[in-house]
């Protein structure tokens, strides 16, 4: 990560070096809002970077003899064939339609789509347990 937090500090210079310029000369507030705006952003993610890269250290491909099975982890449960996700890719469909056509709608919708995202969350809240008794 501390290439990335490089390449997000160099960007976030690049914008303060063209915005207080810009700012000085040019007198434009909404130009000078969108470079300091640029320049904050990229500073809150070299900022994140660097922070990560203290914590955590190098990661493989940070390495030039990292491998990829360095990376890899234990593989998890895969869910099998399930409902929820097209029931919430629907109801989130007959929701964006309901803001056009009509409160009924998007009622419907949005009932729809706590049906496919609880449906999401506790499908497998089980899983883990044996067989009952």
């Amino acid at each position: 990560m501390r290439t990335e937090a490089l390449l997000f500090g160099g960007l976030a210079l690049f914008f303060a070096a063209t915005g207080l310029p810009y700012a000085w000369l040019s007198h434009d507030p909404a130009g000078t809002a969108a470079l300091m705006v640029s320049f904050l952003m990229s500073s809150l993610v070299a900022f994140f970077f660097v922070t990560q890269y203290r914590r955590r250290g190098m990661r493989p491909e940070d390495r030039k003899d990292g491998e990829v099975q360095d990376r890899a982890g234990p593989l998890d449960f895969f869910p099998p064939h399930s409902i929820h996700p097209p029931l919430t890719a629907f109801g989130g469909a007959v929701l964006a339609l309901g803001i056009v056509y009509g409160l009924w709608l998007f009622i419907i919708g949005l009932g729809v789509l706590a049906a496919g995202v609880f449906g999401f969350v506790f499908e497998y809240v089980h899983r883990d347990e044996g067989p009952g008794p």
